[in-house]
């Protein structure tokens, strides 16, 4: 089991003591220093400095508005790579177990020189303990960034305060970065991360000390959900454990890291995956092979062939890094994905919601997709999530968006990698390939028991959280994938032929970062000439012998992952197109960038 070391190398005490009646005296003492300044990481070595004379100072300061928080003096520190190797660090926020003055009170916000910027946040929004300020970040040798923190007492805070004490440290951690190791995932401030216990979803410890939020080796895919704005601040503020009960839940989302892939040939001819310890057979196109993948920075961008012969072995001219981790001019470290088809704030709606903007996306299993919407719809539906003041509690530094069919390609190929289904072990020969999804009536998360393209209709056949026959419909197998990538409702995706609006609604077409444009109907030169890599087309057309029908001027929409009908073969390397108009069996999904 891969394990990150992590070593604490610089801590800030900052102590909060109240002593007096409310317009009287509140003292935040004087800060001190503990812990090392420097530490060695295999041939590199990361530095903290401390700025002397610009401790935080709110002696004889009364509680305070933000305006006036922000207008206090920072505490300022460094932190420098004085190495020859990539430094990786977080920055946390431990608070004391002894604390008596309630965290509800405490304000604070940490700026970088790098334009990290954590926003005014309270600090009971992230419950007591520990919680990842900065989740990750990662310096370059001789590389620095400066950090301000300003911490204050809430203008709210009353008498009931009166001789309580409050505790709390700043702490810089870095950790010997593993190989492969994926990018921690970046968490909205709206989105609370969570993990399965056998009967609920809890939540989690966003730390993921000891592995206790995800674990790609062992399929445990991130999760992450946003709740009802009456709910969120009693799970913000909850222990790790804690039920986050369904009714509360409004979107349910899956952490894709970033990575490069590569896709081997046995033959030199056909690449169809390699063998590798997860089949028991040769690839074939009916029953291909593992798609290599190595988790990257963002500071990595491969563009090589994305092609290898198993035999010669992987080359760094062989990986290529999708293009879905590039969103507009921003690398990514990852994506997030909706977890299920995306269903409406009426779901009991005709077609789960119909051509209509007026309702809100959810997220959710066992509940009817959202069908008989146009394109533009659909898009601008998927938009407001980004709104000020929105339901979900999403910042303005997340970017929400409706699924591009090279986002789509992303789950796919980590899905036919040792991370998805295909290294999952509970599966073999033919049952490898995603199950689908055959409900009538497009509930999401169901299941047939089986990835048999037999032309018959059900129910629910197996509800998303049965092991094996309802899991084996995820891109893990388990419980922590994505579901209704396979059968289901047909997914229209931001995926159009050279601009042509066709029956969409569109006026005109959006911002380029929202959809990928393909300039032929001919897969294998449809990106500007060229082969569109990364984007499960060319690549891995007619995988498990699912349907593929590519764009064209009259057809210019893709869909992805529908299409069982007719023993037609539906599945997560499905595509096919439309024109964009209304359809009764088509939805969308939901993606949300954080930059």
């Amino acid at each position: 089991m891969s394990k990150k070391k992590y070593i604490i190398i610089s801590v800030i005490v900052i102590l909060i003591s109240v002593i007096a009646l409310v317009g009287a005296s509140y003292a935040l003492l004087t800060i001190s220093l503990e812990g090392d300044k420097e530490i060695t990481l295999k041939a590199g070595i990361l530095k903290v400095d401390f700025s002397e004379g610009d401790n935080i100072n709110l002696e004889n300061t009364a509680p305070m508005s933000d305006k006036e928080g922000l207008n206090t003096t920072p505490y300022t520190f460094t932190v420098t790579n004085t190495g020859n190797i990539n430094a990786y660090y977080h920055v946390s926020l431990e608070e004391d177990s002894n604390n008596t003055l309630s965290n509800n009170y405490i304000k604070m916000r940490l700026t970088g020189s790098n334009g990290y910027d954590s926003g005014v946040i309270k600090v009971n929004n992230y419950g007591v303990g520990t919680f990842e300020i900065i989740g990750e970040d990662i310096l370059k040798p001789s590389d620095k960034v400066t950090y301000q923190l300003w911490m204050w007492l809430d203008e709210d805070a009353g008498n009931e305060i009166q001789g309580t004490i409050y505790q709390s440290k700043i702490v810089v951690t870095s950790y010997d970065r593993e190989s492969n190791s994926p990018n921690a995932p970046m968490l909205d401030d709206g989105m609370i991360p969570v993990k399965y216990d056998g009967s609920n979803w809890v939540k989690a410890d966003r730390t993921n000390i000891n592995n206790d939020w995800y674990n790609y080796n062992e399929l445990m895919w991130a999760n992450a959900v946003t709740v009802s704005e009456s709910s969120r601040s009693t799970y913000k503020s909850a222990s790790v454990g804690t039920v986050v009960n369904m009714d509360d839940i409004e979107t349910m989302w899956v952490w894709i890291p970033r990575y490069s892939y590569s896709i081997g040939s046995e033959d030199g001819t056909n690449y169809y995956g390699k063998q590798g310890t997860f089949l028991d057979s040769t690839p074939t196109k009916a029953l291909p092979g593992e798609i290599d993948v190595k988790f990257v920075s963002e500071n990595v961008k491969d563009s090589g062939s994305a092609k290898y012969i198993v035999s010669e072995g992987i080359s760094d001219d062989d990986w290529y890094t999708p293009d879905a981790f590039t969103f507009g001019s921003v690398e990514l470290r990852g994506i997030w994905i909706g977890k299920f088809e995306t269903s409406s704030s009426n779901p009991s709606a005709s077609d789960g919601g119909g051509n209509t903007i007026e309702l809100d996306p959810m997220i959710k299993p066992n509940v009817t997709s959202w069908r008989g919407i146009v394109v533009s719809n659909a898009f601008n539906v998927s938009l407001k999530m980004n709104n000020e003041g929105n339901r979900y509690g999403i910042e303005s530094t997340t970017d929400t968006h409706m699924m591009k069919s090279s986002e789509w390609a992303v789950v796919a190929y980590l899905s036919q990698s040792k991370y998805g289904k295909l290294g999952n072990t509970n599966f073999s020969g033919s049952n490898k390939e995603i199950y689908q999804n055959k409900s009538n009536s497009f509930i999401t998360g169901c299941s047939y028991g089986s990835p048999s393209n037999a032309n018959t209709d059900y129910g629910c056949q197996y509800q998303y959280n049965v092991n094996v026959n309802g899991t084996g419909a995820s891109t893990t197998g388990n419980i922590y994938g994505i579901y209704d990538m396979s059968g289901g409702a047909w997914e229209y995706v931001m995926a159009n032929y050279n601009d042509t609006i066709g029956s969409s609604g569109f006026i005109s077409m959006p911002e380029s970062k929202y959809y990928d444009k393909y300039t032929s109907d001919n897969v294998l030169t449809a990106c500007n000439g060229n082969e569109c890599l990364s984007h499960a087309l060319s690549e891995t057309a007619g995988w498990y012998n699912d349907y593929q029908y590519t764009v064209t001027s009259t057809s210019s929409w893709y869909g992805r992952g529908g299409h069982y009908e007719n023993n037609i073969g539906g599945g997560v390397f499905d595509f096919s197109s439309g024109n964009g108009a209304i359809g009764s069996t088509g939805t969308f999904r939901l993606v949300a960038t954080i930059k």
